[in-house]
């Protein structure tokens, strides 16, 4: 088990891969540095391997994906996710891990947008698009991440062995800051400088598509995460359109003993039948988190052990 262990995702990074794996390898001397080349068409790998990290590779293509291989294959105290792209400073890492191994954080964030972000990025949807996910994610799961899509992140042994990686692409870094917030676990956030790409430098994020993928990332989780507020809205939505097309139907029964309008009253009363019964699932789904949580917080207590065991053999090994 490597005590920091750098991941660094690329696609197409040959501009910029050797420079970020050069300038963690001074800052976190004691690391080992993991390029993962995700079908890379120029020789990013070839100058990351010249820089002296260790290169794997991801056939499928997506962040999410290589983030999944990332997770399964490296085995360390400590990790510490970064861009290909050389717009996060490496000097800001050893404090992030000294978090993790210090102060029992689960996750810290490299908080973007407490900083230079908005002046740096010249991309003003994606100044926008990170400020409106930021406060959607901390509005519906009650949460205080200041900058929720970074790719710059620090996590321990236990968040990567009990993260699911579900999703492929750009989105995952909002899933791992829900996942964080919902499984109570530890977060912290460093403000670190940022600096947009090097000319010459493309970003691979599709402002419009990928940030229609980001808001369908937080309603399915929202949706998972918190189903009794998700089901019990629309439920009091379906409720309030009932009620309110079924009133002057039944004033006017009480009033006269007729029933002029019986489509009206028929269909009402389907839709307030299908509002409790999306309350009702509220309710179901979240007894079955309830579970859900006490499952993990098991399988959380099994991984640390199992971390406990590793680093007592790697000890005596030494």
């Amino acid at each position: 088990m490597d005590k920091i262990a750098v991941l660094i995702p690329c696609y197409n990074e040959a501009k910029t891969v050797e420079k970020v794996v050069t300038d963690f390898r001074r800052v976190l001397p004691e690391a080992t540095v993991y390029v993962y080349d995700n079908n890379s068409s120029d020789n990013t790998a070839e100058l990351a391997r010249r820089a002296g990290a260790q290169v794997r590779h991801e056939y499928k293509q997506g962040k999410g994906n290589v983030l999944r291989r990332m997770f399964r294959e490296i085995e360390a105290q400590a990790y510490v996710l970064v861009d290909g792209d050389d717009t996060y400073p490496a000097e800001a890492a050893p404090e992030m891990v000294q978090r993790v191994l210090e102060r029992n954080a689960d996750m810290v964030v490299g908080d973007r947008l407490s900083s230079t972000y908005f002046t740096e990025n010249k991309r003003p949807f994606h100044n926008f698009g990170n400020s409106l996910v930021r406060w959607t994610i901390n509005f519906l799961f009650h949460s205080e991440i200041k900058d929720i899509m970074t790719g710059y992140r620090a996590f321990s042994y236990e968040f990567v062995k009990t993260y699911p990686v579900l999703s492929k692409g750009f989105e995952i870094e909002t899933e791992m800051s829900i996942h964080a917030v919902q499984r109570n676990m530890q977060v912290e956030n460093v403000v670190i400088d940022y600096r947009d790409r090097p000319e010459g430098s493309e970003s691979k994020l599709n402002t419009y598509s990928d940030g229609l993928k980001v808001l369908g990332t937080i309603l399915r989780l929202y949706k998972n995460y918190r189903p009794f507020g998700f089901f019990g809205l629309i439920a009091a939505v379906l409720a309030l359109v009932s009620i309110g097309f079924m009133a002057p139907v039944i004033y006017t029964y009480f009033q006269t003993g007729l029933v002029p309008r019986f489509p009206t009253l028929i269909v009402c009363g389907f839709v307030l039948l299908m509002a409790l019964l999306l309350f009702a699932s509220g309710i179901i789904l979240n007894s079955l988190l309830a579970q859900d949580a006490r499952n993990f917080e098991f399988k959380l207590n099994q991984i640390t052990y199992r971390k406990g065991q590793e680093n007592a053999q790697t000890v005596e090994s030494i």
